[in-house]
């Protein structure tokens, strides 16, 4: 297989600068959004900093000392612990900023990530937060993360809650992020990988607006013209009203040595629309 990656962020239609923030770092196959909170421009500060250290915490372990200097969970994968250890470092990071410099007091910011072992088959997931993680595979969507929000934590407490008082909840209310105390609590996933699968991280500036079965029919439609998918993801989330930033990733795994369409004209795009029967797996 070969991993290709693409990004985009926007600042939406409603909002005067973009607090979201992305990487795809091919050399470690972690690839991440991160979704910053906080007024004068802190959020935008919260979610930087959560990409840069957990970048310079893989290129600082990428030989030894996989964890440092958190210990090693003995119930998890190296690369769990790995990937779990770089979110705690950008997590500790982001706390002692908010707490030394009071411009930046309540700074914070959501982050979920992917890092791919293609000899092992397998993708971890890591997320706190609200940014989402996306598999695409065999025309189905399925939703790998659960959101650290009010309104799921009701859900897990209380899960036949009547619609009445579910409507009453606050929806845009996140009960974890990076940032706000100095530990946090990391959820981790694995999944195996498959020739022809892609994932998609995304900020609530995506899933907020756009449907899930519509996230799927723009993966589908644009086959492996990865550009032309999150291009057209950012514009759906702005024709919905635009309300928040957005930004998206999408991960494809391919074939080596597999054909790709190049019509005259174009770059990388796969003309022939998907008619698959559109279906959703909610993974959460």
């Amino acid at each position: 297989m070969r991993t290709r990656a693409v990004g985009l962020t926007d600042v939406g239609l409603q909002r005067d600068h973009n607090e979201d923030t992305y990487r795809c770092l091919d050399e470690y196959g972690l690839y991440l959004v991160a979704d910053g909170m906080g007024g004068h421009q802190s959020g935008e500060v919260a979610s930087m900093m959560a990409a840069e250290s957990m970048r310079a915490f893989f290129e600082a372990t990428e030989k030894d000392d996989a964890t440092w200097p958190f210990p090693i969970d003995p119930n998890l994968s190296l690369m769990e612990n790995r990937l779990s250890a770089a979110i705690k470092m950008a997590n500790k990071q982001i706390f002692e900023r908010s707490c030394s410099d009071q411009s930046m007091q309540g700074m914070g910011t959501t982050v979920v990530g992917l890092l791919l072992s293609e000899e092992r088959r397998l993708a971890y997931i890591a997320h706190v937060g609200d940014s989402r993680a996306y598999r695409v595979r065999d025309g189905e969507i399925t939703l790998l993360t659960r959101d650290h929000s009010l309104v799921n934590d009701y859900l897990m407490m209380m899960p036949d809650m009547p619609k009445e008082a579910m409507d009453v909840l606050p929806k845009n209310v996140i009960t974890r992020a990076l940032g706000m105390q100095d530990s946090v609590v990391v959820d981790l996933g694995v999944e195996d990988i498959r020739e022809g699968d892609r994932f998609v991280l995304c900020s609530d500036g995506l899933n907020g607006q756009v449907p899930d079965e519509r996230i799927l029919e723009v993966v589908e439609s644009h086959g492996d013209d990865l550009e032309s998918t999150v291009k057209q993801l950012v514009e759906e989330s702005n024709a919905a009203g635009g309300d928040d930033n957005v930004t998206v990733v999408v991960v494809s795994l391919e074939q080596i040595g597999e054909e790709r369409a190049t019509p005259e004209g174009e770059s990388d795009n796969d003309n022939a629309a998907r008619e698959d029967t559109v279906k959703l797996s909610n993974g959460a």
